[in-house]
């Protein structure tokens, strides 16, 4: 699949990330083909008694064959200045940094974000709880900075109506000792009590007496009642930017897989995964590298977790992203929880979690709506809707040499099957809106406001040739089978004159 969006999205993708099979012996469902048999692998490698029952002799390396060949297309589909992120644990961290940098280069590499993922100590064979994982960030070449991640605002409120708006407090004291900063280290005194409070050696104040005593005429010093206790200074809401970097270590500010397991129980009545990455994960990645209209792709898609992010987000800041989430088909065991749920593959899965998270959000919304406050305007709906698309073999038949064959279409294909296949081949986005219209009682398909025009029906005539020229088309498709031998110069003149006119040639494609 990702060899055919390179054509139509190619150094389109802002964003990608992907949450890969972790090679842990127990995932590895990517069975690719490779040139060298297991047996002349064992004795190349000098492994004939040394193999690995789960993974067949070949424990890395069958991870990263299957890895290398995504990362390069997924390479040729980042824009110059955008970002992938890549989750992943201990199992292959090393080999997927290798990776990256000779795919990337080692100068994109922008960071390993490291992220709690449980709560409770697990003993392993190592003895030690590994409750971590990590998030690798490479970048395009263009990539400048990340956008910052919010910042929390809980903590702020205006108790004694400050004109300046909502606050909390901060420490007053640098860690310098009285020695070091006599001039800092004094007795500081609340002029409205008259309560004295000592500096610590070790800690004096942060500013000299006549600074001090500035904050303290400006409102900005809040003095405890309790003299044991140290004043602190006022931080306002208002001279603060929204915004901060990130840092490496994302040990609190995003959920863990738990948090991910009850988003599915929540859309689902049953979690389905146990290992599913929380909705706040990606959110706070997404929030990093893109923006307005970006297209964010994950190739891994599982639960379709990323989809939700996007959703949500797009809710949040009305920013419009678009997602492309692809997946492997892969069939669940019979004895599953979503098996017995009725879906088949986690494809199937993932698809009605797009729809329940997204009929989550339109509810939301409408009651938050139905609440607003005086003043208050109405939140927009993002957009929730998506298209579902099937990997398969070309829907046009390829006729042996000497063969003649009246209508390539495959019979099992419908003319929407054939406009998408040719949208890929052209190289259009396949969320470009696609519309049933006709030409001179004609019916047409039309994609992206007659962008590409698709002509699948019999009856066409001069006429309607004529009238779908006057509509300017960039692209036309005519199957050949509705043609003859006069229509077929007809329409190659018709568009030819138009093209002309237009001061750009219309591409005329026959099947």
């Amino acid at each position: 699949m990702l060899k055919l969006l390179q054509r139509g999205y190619h150094g389109k993708v802002k964003m990608i990330y992907i949450d890969p099979p972790y090679n842990t012996g127990h995932d590895f469902v990517y069975r690719d083909s490779f040139g060298d048999t297991i047996e002349n692998y064992k004795a190349q490698a000098g492994l004939g008694g040394q193999s690995n029952a789960d993974m067949s002799g070949r424990y890395h390396s069958d991870w990263c064959s299957m890895m290398y060949p995504r990362l390069r297309l997924a390479r040729e589909l980042l824009t110059d200045d955008g970002v992938i992120f890549i989750s992943i644990d201990d199992n292959e961290y090393a080999n997927l940094k290798e990776l990256c940098n000779e795919i990337f280069g080692e100068n994109s590499f922008l960071a390993t974000f490291v992220w709690k993922r449980r709560a409770s100590s697990q003993l392993d064979k190592s003895k030690c709880s590994t409750d971590h994982e990590y998030v690798l960030a490479y970048k395009g070449s263009a990539f400048c900075a990340f956008r910052g991640v919010d910042k929390d605002y809980k903590g702020y409120s205006n108790p004694d109506n400050d004109p300046r708006g909502p606050w909390t407090t901060g420490d007053l004291t640098v860690g310098m000792t009285g020695d070091m900063r006599p001039n800092q280290y004094y007795d500081l005194v609340d002029p409205k009590t008259g309560i004295k409070y000592k500096p610590n050696y070790n800690r004096v104040w942060s500013y000299i007496p006549e600074s001090m005593n500035q904050l303290i005429a400006d409102n900005r010093i809040v003095f405890p009642s309790d003299p044991s206790k140290r004043p602190m200074k006022k931080r306002f809401l208002s001279e603060l930017d929204s915004t901060t970097n990130p840092q490496s270590t994302w040990m609190d500010s995003v959920g863990m897989n738990t948090e991910g397991t009850k988003q599915m129980y929540d859309l689902f009545g049953k979690a389905f995964f146990t290992y599913t990455k929380p909705v706040s994960l990606v959110r706070s990645l997404i929030l990093q590298a893109t923006t307005r209209g970006d297209i964010v792709l994950d190739f891994f898609a599982g639960s379709s977790t990323t989809a939700h992010a996007v959703m949500q987000r797009n809710l949040e800041d009305g920013e419009g992203r678009r997602f492309i989430l692809v997946q492997l088909p892969e069939i669940l065991d019979a004895s599953s929880e979503a098996n017995k749920a009725g879906f088949d593959t986690i494809c199937q899965i993932g698809e009605e979690r797009i729809r329940r998270a997204g009929s989550k959000i339109k509810n939301e919304l409408e009651e938050s709506n139905r609440q607003l406050k005086l003043g208050e305007e109405p939140k927009q709906l993002p957009d929730i809707g998506f298209r579902v698309f099937t990997l398969d073999e070309s829907g046009i038949e390829r006729p042996e040499p000497g063969q003649l064959v009246l209508d390539v279409v495959k019979p099992d294909r419908t003319e929407l099957d054939i406009v998408f296949e040719m949208m890929l081949k052209w190289g259009l986005e396949l969320t470009l809106p696609v519309e049933k219209s006709d030409a001179a009682g004609y019916p047409i398909w039309s994609v992206a406001c007659d962008e590409l025009v698709c002509c699948m029906s019999r009856g066409l005539t001069i006429g309607a040739l004529e009238a779908i020229a006057n509509m300017e088309p960039r692209r036309v498709l005519i199957l050949d089978s509705i043609l003859d031998d006069t229509l077929k110069l007809n329409a190659v003149q018709i568009f030819k004159h138009t093209g002309e006119r237009m001061g750009c040639e219309i591409e005329l494609r026959t099947v």
